[in-house]
């Protein structure tokens, strides 16, 4: 007797939990929060293809049902799950649900291409972002660092923004590199710094920023390497950009393949 009303004393209240996983738009933004990221609401409605009202909406209901935590660095707010039992979750109802038909090619691909390829205000971001930025400090083309975000030892770094921890530069082989390709370093706006980084939010890596990446970036469109895709900040990559960037810079072929 006592068993039983210990368990009704704590009975867990299941449904009101289950109610809060029953929106496919709050599942898309708890997915994408699903490896660990902290992450803004502006590119939480992005991942899950909603309007920044409506995922502010999501995440004020998430946050009241504890199943995210919300960090303010300055002006930002950054989210993430509120512990790993969360992803256990969704990982529990991914292994019981049906597979999920996808109603139209913009509803199934667009995340993912915003993954594979974007911009990110006037610079390359995303998978092929950040290839192209290890590609530069592989080559020698930049020095400073290794292009990785390790969260345990940010100091300023945080995902999402430009980064400050690490102070990248051109060494004079990226230079001489750069110039022949049709980047003359020399000429760069003097209103911004020349090099600078981000964390990008979908890879947390360093990708190229700055005057420099925006440089790289407007030469990569203006040699047709790079065209802008159907949805807003997607890019695609040509058949001749992806040899030419294999030849030019030593991104691996296999940039783009998913990770392990």
């Amino acid at each position: 007797m006592r068993s039983n009303t210990i368990t009704q004393e704590h009975e867990a209240d299941v449904a009101s939990v289950a109610a809060v996983f029953g929106d496919a738009s709050r599942v898309r933004v708890l997915l994408a929060l699903g490896d660990g990221r902290r992450l803004p609401a502006s590119v939480l409605a992005a991942e899950a293809g909603i309007s920044p009202s409506t995922a502010s909406a999501h995440l004020a209901r998430l946050l009241q049902a504890g199943l995210v935590t919300v960090e303010n660095h300055g002006r930002h707010r950054y989210y993430r799950l509120s512990g790993p039992e969360v992803s256990d979750v969704l990982e529990a109802l991914a292994r019981v649900a049906p597979p999920k038909a996808v109603r139209s090619l913009r509803e199934g691909t667009r995340a993912a291409q915003l993954r594979r390829c974007r911009t990110c205000y006037d610079h390359l971001a995303g998978r092929l972002g950040v290839a192209l930025m290890d590609a530069l400090l592989a080559g020698g083309v930049l020095s400073g660092g290794d292009g990785r975000y390790r969260e345990e030892t940010a100091d300023l770094d945080r995902p999402s923004a430009y980064g400050r921890d690490v102070a990248y530069e051109l060494t004079e082989h990226g230079r001489r590199m750069l110039t022949e390709f049709g980047v003359d370093p020399d000429e760069l706006p003097r209103r911004r710094p020349a090099i600078r980084y981000c964390v990008d939010w979908s890879e947390q890596r360093h990708h190229l920023s700055g005057a420099l990446g925006a440089a790289l970036t407007g030469r990569l469109f203006a040699l047709g390497w790079i065209r802008r895709g159907d949805a807003r900040r997607v890019v695609r990559i040509t058949d001749e950009g992806r040899a030419g960037m294999v030849r030019t810079f030593g991104i691996p072929e296999n940039w783009d393949a998913p990770p392990a």
